[in-house]
């Protein structure tokens, strides 16, 4: 038996004893321990969980009195109730139902040779989604963004087609976990991180661990290397990086938290970022208007608050339409003054 099909047989093991009348907070405390052992461990338990739920054979099997689903002191007298003294016959058929659901996922799932997971996540303009993947990571789409997810048996590759994703990596050495944009990846085992597309550029934002960012059509070449608090952008010169503290590239990624951090950002960029989030657009009516150096932190679905604060603040006007608002320096003509 190799490893694999052993780690299905396990894990089938503990799903049926896990659905047994038998099941206590002490075992719920080995299984957690077994999950996370190994990513592996988790991968094999939630592929036996699906089969086990998707197969109607196995359900019957499952539910039939003698072995799983017995309403409690409905069990044959002569089975003992601990543990350690069940018969060998009882043992015989746990083994059993582990066998078959081992044999439903390997016959019922041909996907699994080609990978563990293939599916499309997207996000409208205006919401963020948590999408929490097979192998135990995470990732959380900003705003109007689109990836595509293929976790394979020697690697997790996630193409970042629109938009933002901060994820968050399981560790799995033998599995690399690879974020492509365009001719550029990202590639980490186990950290946290963002990457932002623009067209075919890219913004790196570490906050845990180290990531490696590489030409994908040279994946023989070093890379760079970026540890936590490093910010990588690249162009079509090559890729520019940044070192910053672990705070600062934390508000980078606010964004998370339903807020957008600017520091001596020019409005024009300000408003760039308010419109990743907003139906309603935050538009520049002239170039003076739009140097203006703007900081502090702002929620970005209070486009208003913003504009008010402006106001407030700077030699700014705003004219306000029905879909836009075009921000104006003070005593331009469009806005009325």
């Amino acid at each position: 038996m190799d490893a694999s099909t052993q780690i299905d047989r396990c894990a089938a093991e503990w799903l049926a004893r896990r659905d047994g009348d038998r099941w206590d907070a002490r075992q719920q405390a080995e299984l957690q321990a077994w999950l996370q052992a190994d990513p592996a461990h988790r991968v094999a338990f939630l592929r036996v969980e699906s089969a086990w739920d998707q197969s109607v054979r196995l359900k019957a099997l499952r539910h039939a009195p003698p072995v799983a689903d017995a309403a409690e002191g409905a069990l044959p007298q002569q089975l003992p109730t601990r543990a350690d003294e069940r018969p060998a016959s009882w043992m015989r058929r746990l083994s059993a139902i582990a066998a078959l659901l081992v044999v439903g996922v390997l016959a019922g799932g041909a996907w699994w040779s080609s990978g563990l997971e293939q599916a499309d996540y997207r996000t409208a303009l205006g919401r963020l989604d948590t999408v929490s993947l097979s192998d135990g990571s995470r990732t959380t789409l900003a705003s109007d963004s689109h990836i595509s997810v293929r976790l394979g048996r020697g690697e997790r590759r996630v193409a970042l087609e629109r938009g933002e994703g901060y994820f968050e990596v399981a560790k799995d050495p033998d599995r690399p976990f690879v974020v492509a944009v365009g001719e550029r990846e990202v590639v980490a085992v186990g950290t946290a991180f963002s990457v932002r597309r623009e067209g075919e550029q890219l913004r790196v934002v570490v906050t845990e661990g180290t990531v490696r960012l590489i030409d994908a059509g040279d994946k023989d070449a070093p890379g760079t290397l970026l540890p936590a608090g490093s910010v990588a952008t690249t162009d079509g010169e090559g890729v520019l990086v940044r070192t910053q503290s672990l705070d600062e590239v934390a508000r980078l990624v606010d964004w998370r938290n339903g807020f957008l951090v600017f520091q001596d950002t020019s409005l024009a960029a300000a408003a760039g970022e308010f419109n990743r989030y907003n139906v309603h657009r935050l538009e520049i009516g002239d170039d003076a208007a739009g140097a203006l150096r703007v900081g502090g932190s702002f929620r970005w679905d209070h486009l208003d608050t913003f504009v008010a604060l402006l106001e407030t603040g700077f030699p700014v006007c705003a004219e306000r339409r029905p879909e836009r608002i075009v921000l104006h320096t003070a005593g331009a003509a469009a806005c009325g003054r």
